[in-house]
């Protein structure tokens, strides 16, 4: 076993987003590699915004994504006497102190600084305070070092340096007595023992404030790898306004979970000019030397194109499974009908997400299809009528009910009628599915069955206007 120890620390304030879910994945992936510890934190102090129904929703996509933790799920709301205790251990030591600003007062200090043009930081008011005012609320500050520079040195952005006039006395408790982000962060991850923290680049000027906050503490400081942000198409941090960012609203729209695996890791690292991966490849190469330093662009297209790989390649039986669930959505059961896997045969090759694959197997699956008019007016007409005795006559005398023996079948219809194929073809396809397009007509009779097959060429027969 490897000392690499790993985290991914969610907030429980929503779903898992995409920019989340590859923060989660770079620290699963070197964890594997690596054969380390991955370790699972919600970061639930915030009692206003946190729900259980967040925390469910990103254990539900961390398994859907397959990222299993060795650790976890901790949670921070159940250490609040353990930042109780780091908090007086501060005060004690003198690396934090009582700050009595009201929220007025802490506004016009603001005001005054952005009208002097001077960083709208807190101006250490109470830093050497003497008096205590009696019953009045306060909060605890760390007592930030004001001379001098914090540097440290990032896997992948190389050497980043801050000079500490430049940072706050930031609060590490609230007047309420709950503890701040920055504060706990550096106490879990030191407690956990997590020695590399690997998140997005937005927590960069976090950084030297928790550095701070290790030395005074007294904990050993980990190493960072901070990842690039993910940019939407306009180069603007990814919103809603691009489309679906949580991951479980793209298991909806259809997607794989193995397609939005091999697209996030796409997203700031390569390995070469290849561009499908298997997990079990991913775990063997990845590397935080080939993350880039700059954003990743979201495309939409190209995770689509993912997604039709891995259905085209994808596991009938699998495939077939999943389809009964998109399927039940729409409110189609296949407890009456084909096999899903031999559906599934009939249309991964034309199939981008299994939400269209639902839509079009829905027809092997419902007791008539309704005819789409325009079909119906062109090809169930009566000069269709040759076609379908035809057919029905072939057809019916049929014994072995596959593929190749249809189409022979349908090869006798052309002999009798002097039809070509299509010509016999988009009758019999309107007849069985409602619409002009869908697979091999003949693998779609072999799918349905003969009994399914024959009643809707009867049925279609009988409509012929």
């Amino acid at each position: 076993m490897s000392e690499l120890r790993v985290r991914f620390a969610p907030s429980p304030t929503g779903h898992l987003h995409i920019g989340g879910a590859r923060t989660a994945l770079f620290n699963y992936l070197l964890a594997r590699k690596e054969k380390g510890c991955f370790v699972l934190r919600i970061e639930d102090t915030d009692v206003a915004r946190s729900t259980e129904e967040s925390v469910d929703a990103i254990l539900q996509a961390m398994s859907w994504l397959g990222l299993s933790c060795d650790e976890g799920p901790y949670y921070q709301s159940q250490r609040f006497d353990l930042y109780r205790t780091k908090v007086e251990q501060l005060l004690s030591s003198g690396h934090a102190y009582r700050c009595y600003c009201t929220a007025e007062e802490l506004d016009t200090k603001r005001k005054l600084a952005e009208q002097e043009k001077r960083k709208p930081k807190y101006d250490g008011t109470c830093r050497t305070r003497q008096e205590v005012p009696a019953d009045r609320p306060f909060v605890v500050r760390f007592r930030a070092a004001q001379e001098g520079a914090t540097s440290f040195n990032d896997r992948i952005k190389g050497t980043i340096t801050f000079q500490n006039e430049e940072l706050d006395d930031l609060i590490v408790q609230r007047s309420d007595g709950t503890p701040t982000y920055n504060f706990v962060v550096v106490i879990d991850d030191a407690e956990m023992d997590i020695n590399l923290v690997i998140r997005g680049d937005d927590h960069i000027n976090n950084t030297p404030r928790q550095i701070l906050l290790y030395q005074a503490l007294g904990y050993a400081v980990p190493e960072f790898a901070h990842v690039p942000m993910i940019l939407g198409a306009d180069q603007k941090r990814l919103s809603k306004r691009h489309g679906a960012t949580s991951v479980m609203a793209y298991r909806d729209l259809g997607y794989l979970p193995e397609a939005m695996v091999n697209y996030l890791v796409r997203l700031g690292w390569s390995f070469g000019d290849q561009e499908i991966f298997a997990m079990e490849e991913l775990i063997e190469k990845f590397s935080l030397d080939n993350v880039g330093r700059s954003a990743g662009v979201f495309n939409p297209e190209k995770l689509l194109w993912l997604n039709a790989h891995y259905i085209k390649t994808g596991d009938p039986q699998r495939l077939g499974d999943l389809l009964q669930e998109y399927l039940a959505v729409q409110g189609v059961s296949c407890d009456d009908g084909p096999l899903p896997a031999e559906v599934v045969k009939t249309l991964q090759e034309r199939c981008k997400t299994m939400v269209e694959m639902a839509e079009q197997a829905a027809y092997y699956y419902c007791n008539e299809v309704d005819f789409d008019p325009k079909a119906a007016a062109k090809f169930l007409t009566e000069t269709q009528q040759g076609v379908f005795v035809s057919t029905l006559e072939q057809l019916g005398a049929l014994d072995d009910w596959q593929a190749e023996p249809i189409e022979e079948a349908l090869g006798k219809v052309m002999e009798a009628t002097g039809l070509k194929f299509g010509k016999i073809a988009q009758p019999l396809r309107v007849a069985l599915t409602g619409n002009t397009v869908s697979p091999s007509i003949c693998h779609v009779m072999a799918v349905m069955g003969k009994e399914m097959a024959l009643t809707r060429i009867e049925r279609a027969a009988g409509h012929l206007v």
